[in-house]
């Protein structure tokens, strides 16, 4: 089941969130990153990236976004895996008992953040 939750379902196609995160985890600034599905009142779920920056470093949501635009125009991911919000965060992500960021813990913080 854990593995099902690193695809991400919207609109009916998949989106393969451990890919945006070894996207996003190549920015120079980034420290840690999670894509979780959140729901989605038209597409049923889309992805947001949870990013914690590296100590000492500083990023934006808009220089995360011009990072993974750089792999859209390249034709490795296609425009619509773009996360729909980039949470910029300076706490260390919900681990689970392997260190991993905890997906689950993260879907269920910011599962309301594209109903507003």
């Amino acid at each position: 089941m854990d593995r099902l939750k690193d695809v991400i379902k919207s609109g009916g196609e998949w989106i393969v969130s451990t890919r945006l995160e070894n996207i996003i985890s190549t920015h120079p600034g980034v420290g840690e990153v999670a894509v979780v599905g959140v729901p989605h009142p038209k597409w049923g779920e889309r992805p947001i990236a949870i990013v914690v920056p590296k100590p000492g470093q500083r990023v934006t949501e808009e220089e995360i976004r011009n990072h993974l635009m750089q792999y859209v125009e390249k034709g490795e991911i296609p425009k619509w895996w773009i996360p729909d919000k980039i949470i910029i965060t300076q706490k260390e992500l919900p681990k689970t008992s392997t260190a991993k960021a905890d997906k689950k813990v993260l879907r269920d913080l910011y599962k309301n953040v594209l109903s507003t």
